[in-house]
């Protein structure tokens, strides 16, 4: 009776850890996110761009005090776990993180957007809603390698716009990284253009396959950090700025807020499959949880 009454706490507490985690996904912005923000800040010239950036660093401030949603679109769970060698993986571990996550929709709470129906009504929206929240099904869970013990959930609540801009396609790499870096910025200024909450950050993978690229783009997400860029992500990252959308289309020298690549394994051949998603301004919505 013990074992099985300690089972149930530990599910209970996975429930838990997991709701809290996608609330403070929805709900605030990282430490590293508000300390990008009051850089860009203090270095926008722009008037209108300044007070964009400066109400939307607010908005975050005051969602974070209500543990309410930082923006109407609360997005679509994501989840990528990490897992150590010296940690074993349960079928409850999976039933709890998938319960957690409709506690913390409901909790939040998320906004009903989740399709009635079989395959065909789905996808032609013919049989309406859901009025529950936490009938949002969170995408397949990605489990990762890990070092030692370290059992930790990410979990990501993607926005429709920046899914709407995103694109997955093959690059012609001409034996040079710049092309594909080219091709790169042509797209990322296209969809920021077009993607209207800016400032974006931009998240990139670059792999074999489509859904290595996608699979690439997401851990970007979940691991990268705005205080840390390297000499490619920075490259990207002003060279769209160059373009002036700036914050919400207002103009401006901060368009991207940060770039968060991954390259992956190549293969030898003429093409890249490179994944890039242009994040909202309330983006990566990211919150962690350790088992």
């Amino acid at each position: 009776m013990s074992d099985m009454a300690g089972k149930r706490s530990e599910y209970d507490s996975v429930v838990r850890k997991v709701a809290d985690a996608l609330i403070r996904a929805s709900s605030s912005f990282r430490v590293d996110q508000i300390e990008a923000y009051r850089r860009v800040i203090a270095s926008e010239e722009n008037p209108s761009a300044r007070w964009a950036l400066e109400t939307l660093l607010e908005n975050a401030k005051a969602a974070a005090e209500r543990r309410s949603p930082l923006c109407d679109d609360t997005g679509i769970p994501h989840l990528i776990l990490e897992a150590g060698q010296g940690r074993s993986l349960e079928g409850w571990l999976f039933a709890a993180m998938q319960e957690g996550v409709a506690l913390g929709l409901r909790e939040l709470p998320g906004r009903p957007m989740a399709v009635a129906g079989d395959d065909r009504a789905r996808v032609d929206q013919s049989e309406g809603m859901f009025e529950d929240p936490s009938e949002v099904e969170p995408a397949p869970i990605m489990v990762l390698p890990a070092d030692g013990d370290t059992l930790r959930l990410h979990v990501l609540m993607q926005g429709g716009g920046p899914e709407i801009r995103a694109n997955t396609y093959r690059v012609f790499h001409k034996n040079s990284a710049e092309a594909v870096v080219d091709e790169i910025v042509s797209w990322a200024v296209e969809s920021v253009t077009l993607l209207g909450c800016t400032p974006s950050p931009l998240a990139i993978g670059i792999g074999r396959s489509h859904f290595e690229a996608s699979s690439l783009m997401l851990q970007a997400m979940a691991l990268g950090d705005f205080g840390k860029q390297s000499p490619l992500e920075k490259d990207i990252t002003d060279r769209v700025n160059e373009s002036g959308i700036g914050p919400l289309g207002l103009g401006g020298s901060h368009s991207v807020l940060a770039t968060f690549l991954k390259v992956g394994p190549q293969r030898a051949s003429g093409v890249r499959i490179v994944c890039m998603r242009p994040c909202c301004c309330m983006e990566p919505r990211v919150g962690r949880a350790e088992f």
